[in-house]
């Protein structure tokens, strides 16, 4: 069998169990299996494989059938310029996060240095990423799963800017710990409702626990507000995500605990998506 006809199988089979991606997918696992990139493939569709080789790549095939995500079974996942470990510990970094990574490097671009604060750090891709931009910044990055902390130190060690940040096993509530000129979060923002409505391939694959924010996906959010009042360095900011229609009530929570948003960042389906907020009071 060569690498088209497995290609067609790996399709085949991704289709029939509802994979949207399937075509790209085949391609990109057939890559991870042989260890060659998809243009080597593409351009060499006649060659012929192994036995092993074919096992090897049904048995990714399988997985992904199965609706697990494509950046758990490769182990990384790009965000903003830097490749990530990723793995069932973490959640997988999206796209619309860059967002907030991006207006924090606007809002900052003569900041030569900042003490930041990550919440929820998970796999370090937000706070890393503003790091490796950012030569002389420092970070704290706190997270109550020791596995997710576990994972960002490896990618902190990876970028070659673990001696730049703390790692501290802690929920927020519990966090006294210095005083910040900037907080980040992409926190448990699933409602409920929503979260038992998600797609298989996140529901059953990624964390629980990074997901959910109670009933109506607001409990986190809240937590993460109240104690930033107190570990915010006066006129400092705090950047978080927010799930869809949480705008409304997340700004009443916020101003109602002395906080004045600066900017609302849409995503890329114009929902709004991330909160920026000044401390006054």
């Amino acid at each position: 069998m060569n690498y088209r006809n497995i290609i067609e199988k790996g399709c085949k089979i991704l289709k029939k169990n509802s994979i949207i991606t399937a075509n790209i997918d085949a391609e990109l696992l057939l890559s991870i299996s042989l260890k060659l990139s998809r243009e080597k493939i593409l351009l060499n569709l006649e060659n012929e494989l192994k036995q092993y080789e074919i096992s090897k790549y049904i048995s990714l095939i399988n997985r992904r059938k199965k609706k697990e995500p494509i950046s758990y079974i490769v182990g990384n996942k790009f965000f903003w310029k830097y490749s990530f470990n990723i793995n069932k510990n973490v959640l997988t970094p999206r796209f619309e996060t860059e967002l907030l990574v991006e207006e924090i490097l606007n809002i900052f671009k003569q900041s030569n240095y900042l003490n930041v604060l990550d919440v929820g750090v998970g796999s370090g891709c937000i706070l890393i990423s503003l790091l490796k931009e950012k030569a002389n910044w420092k970070g704290t990055a706190i997270d109550i799963s020791k596995l997710a902390l576990k994972t960002a130190k490896i990618n902190a060690k990876i970028q070659q800017i673990e001696n730049r940040i703390k790692f501290i096993k802690s929920d927020i509530d519990n966090f006294y710990n210095n005083k910040y000129d900037l907080i980040v979060s992409n926190p448990p923002y699933i409602s409920k409702i929503e979260y038992n409505k998600l797609d298989l391939g996140v529901r059953d694959y990624e964390p629980q626990k990074a997901l959910y924010g109670g009933i109506d996906g607001i409990r986190i959010i809240e937590k993460i507000i109240k104690q930033s009042k107190y570990i915010l360095k006066n006129n400092g900011l705090l950047a978080m995500e927010i799930g869809l229609g949480q705008h409304h009530k997340v700004s009443k929570i916020l101003e109602k605990n002395g906080f004045y948003i600066a900017k609302t960042i849409f995503d890329y389906q114009k929902i709004k998506r991330c909160l920026i907020a000044r401390k006054i009071k």
